[in-house]
């Protein structure tokens, strides 16, 4: 049985305990939750390859960008 967050009575209770100890300013790390690694799919390759191409340096200049605006700097 799982609550409307997806965990097991016993994830919830560690989770609140955990909690109370962050709150207590005892910090840990604790891997509750499991991350599962996934491939990219077309859409995730696809923003990888527009973040890689804006931030690559070829983008356009600040003036390049104003002179094409009509906008005097």
């Amino acid at each position: 049985m799982r609550d409307e967050n997806g965990f097991t009575p016993d994830e919830a209770a560690e989770l609140m305990r955990r909690i109370k100890e962050v709150k207590a300013g005892v910090l840990e790390r604790h891997d509750l939750i499991e991350i599962e690694e996934v491939e990219p799919d077309d859409f995730d390759l696809e923003l990888i390859a527009e973040a890689e191409r804006e931030n690559d340096g070829a983008g356009k200049s600040l003036e390049q960008l104003a002179e094409e605006l009509g906008v005097k700097l």
